[in-house]
């Protein structure tokens, strides 16, 4: 399928000269690499750069990472429930300076925005896997987690950095196995722990079952990721010695139980639609966790962010920084690191273009006032936030 949503591409500003190395390896990687700087820097927008994604990745790999579970009802309810809010614009403000900053566990960030994990589809997007995305996030000084399940494994992707990165964790054995790999990533220099906890179970992807693509996460024995509790989380904080992030909190009665058992970060996510099915929006769980937060954690948030639009909408209703998940899955399919890049580049656009027209001149003034309930104007598709890319798939072939 070629979905025509092209420009013309514009030189790169700072192209590999393969002919300067000498390995054909590395040869190959640098002329990969070159071509990649010059597609990316052609992006003017990303429904072109998921345009791109969606030709270079065979249709059992897009569903792997574009589709849900079941009936995919948690998936769409994401971005039906992230179109279902309106912003509210102000008039007549000096937004000629604008603060997008904001501060994640005491460091500083240009943007509200850090890149989930999205666990093993990474190396089927671009041979250098999660190192090719981790490079891109620290050259925009902005967080990236790393999945146990994310390859070339977490010790070669830290080594591919000078910054600290997250560590995400799948409970895949018992606590000697669990010990052991916290162990590593401390000796690698993670400097953050991040312990998923909405799969007690493995979801039924019915996309990936019918197309007989059927990949698991984090490798292991998964029945150990069904008998963790409060207790373990507190004991693998203490073990590594580091923050604590719980990845998967979806009520506020979890985010109580969070904050009671030492947790430093609350994030609300649904694992992007392809855990449980039928459960409600990211965006509509996070102002009761905020709320019950009160303050005495940080919360992040993913599910369904697709747009600037989305992040804008999500720390207004209460999160610290907004996790890039599928999107930045596409945006390594479409051209690799710099495709990644080039996503942070457009979302920050995008951020700064919200907020100048809504007359907000810092993230600090954002607050659920700022968001108003409004009829829905999308399907809630996993790609309704690119109206033209899904134009030229309904006059073409395929499927959003």
């Amino acid at each position: 399928m070629d979905v025509a949503l092209n420009h013309p591409l514009k030189p790169d500003s700072n192209p590999v000269d393969p002919k300067q190395v000498q390995d054909p390896a590395q040869v190959a990687d640098a002329t990969r690499l070159a071509a990649q700087r010059e597609l990316a820097q052609s992006f003017s927008t990303l429904q072109e750069l998921v345009a791109a994604a969606r030709r270079s990745l065979s249709q059992a790999t897009w569903d792997m990472l574009s589709g849900g579970s079941d009936s995919e009802a948690t998936l769409r309810r994401n971005r039906m429930a992230l179109d279902s809010l309106a912003l509210r614009q102000r008039v007549l403000v000096d937004v000629r300076n604008l603060d997008t900053t904001t501060t994640l566990l005491g460091k500083s960030l240009p943007l509200p925005v850090f890149i989930a994990p999205i666990g093993n589809f990474l190396q089927y997007a671009d041979p250098r896997g999660a190192a090719a995305v981790a490079c891109a996030a620290v050259s925009k000084q902005l967080p990236c987690f790393i999945s146990t399940a994310a390859r070339p494994g977490i010790e070669a992707v830290a080594k591919a950095v000078d910054q600290p990165l997250i560590f995400q964790l799948y409970v895949r054995g018992d606590r000697q196995w669990v010990g052991d790999i916290l162990d590593r990533a401390k000796a690698a220099g993670y400097d953050a722990l991040c312990v998923t906890v909405d799969r007690a179970y493995y979801s039924r992807r019915e996309r990936d079952m019918i197309n007989r693509h059927l990949v698991r996460e984090g490798g292991g024995d998964a029945s150990h990721q069904a008998s963790i509790t409060w207790d373990d989380v507190l004991w693998m904080k203490q073990r590594m010695g580091v923050p604590l992030i719980l990845k998967g909190i979806a009520t506020a009665e979890d985010a109580r139980l969070a904050v009671e058992h030492a947790v430093d970060v609350v994030y609300v996510s649904n694992h992007g639609g392809r855990q449980l099915d039928h459960a409600q929006a990211s965006i509509e769980v996070l102002p009761e966790v905020a709320e019950a937060v009160d303050g005495r954690a940080e919360v992040l948030m993913d599910g369904g962010i697709l747009r600037g639009t989305d992040i804008v909408k999500a720390v207004a209703l209460g999160a610290r920084a907004v996790g890039i998940g599928k999107l930045h899955g596409w945006a390594l399919a479409a051209a690799g690191e710099p495709g990644v890049v080039r996503m942070i580049e457009l979302l920050e656009l995008e951020i700064r273009s919200a907020l100048g027209l809504m007359g907000v001149t810092s993230l600090r003034e954002l607050g659920p006032h700022s968001v108003r309930a409004a009829t829905p104007v999308s399907t809630g598709s996993v790609t309704s936030a690119y109206p033209m890319y899904e134009a030229a798939l309904r006059d073409g072939e395929g499927r959003p």
